[in-house]
């Protein structure tokens, strides 16, 4: 009976979740109840994770620095970010996004694919500041904050997608060179990734395109007002 209580941390996440605790908080609550009951310290739960980490790779850097953006959220990042965004003049939702989609490309494409991302940068500090221009540009509805979320989001998928094939040592390019080799097609990783040059260029101008089409919008409900 006793090993049962191995899976009290279910019983955390979940009753967490139904309360709508901050999700970050409420895994790592569940995580460090589950070890407990398993019967280790604190020192052992933390070393689980960093043994995890270094040895197998299996947990990904983006659970590790969880805390540490659950701490920054509830001492007030977010609001942070939106005074900052909110103090700089001329600053739209098109154009924040489109400078954080070069960054995230570029980034991607030199292989640093965790720099950013949903948890770590989207929506503790992207999404808030261009939820903060897109208030200076109009008083949104509800619908339309939920466009600029997840036009952040989106931001940061078509980044990633489409800069990280330009990295020779990413995974996709090297499924596509051993696939293509098993169909008799010889190509080196360097090849495929010059080739994937273009299509970068290509999704950021048409993503570019939807973020200054989304501040047309923004622009015209405001001047409406």
């Amino acid at each position: 009976m006793s090993e049962l209580w191995v899976l009290s941390g279910i019983a955390v996440m979940v009753l967490g979740f139904v309360l709508r605790f901050n999700p970050l908080l409420v895994v790592v609550a569940a995580a460090g109840v589950t070890g407990l009951a398993a019967g280790l310290d604190l020192h052992a739960i933390v070393s689980a994770f960093g043994k995890a980490f270094n040895d197998t790779r299996y947990v990904s850097v983006v659970w590790i620095v969880l805390p540490v953006i659950g701490l920054l959220e509830a001492h007030g990042l977010q609001e942070r970010a939106r005074g900052v965004i909110a103090s700089l003049k001329g600053a739209t939702t098109g154009r924040l996004l489109t400078g954080y989609l070069l960054i995230r490309q570029i980034s991607a494409a030199l292989g640093l694919t965790s720099v950013a991302g949903h948890a770590q940068t989207v929506r503790p500090l992207v999404a808030p500041m261009a939820e903060a221009a897109a208030e200076g540009q109009a008083e949104l509805t509800e619908d339309q904050r939920e466009e600029v979320k997840a036009m952040s989001a989106a931001t940061d998928n078509v980044g990633l997608f489409f800069g990280e094939d330009i990295f020779i040592a990413i995974g996709s390019i090297l499924l596509m060179v051993g696939f293509l080799e098993q169909q008799g097609i010889t190509l080196s990783p360097f090849e495929l990734s010059v080739w994937a040059i273009p299509t970068a260029f290509a999704a950021f101008f048409i993503h570019g395109f939807r973020l200054w089409r989304l501040d047309r919008r923004l622009d015209r409900k405001g001047a409406g007002q």
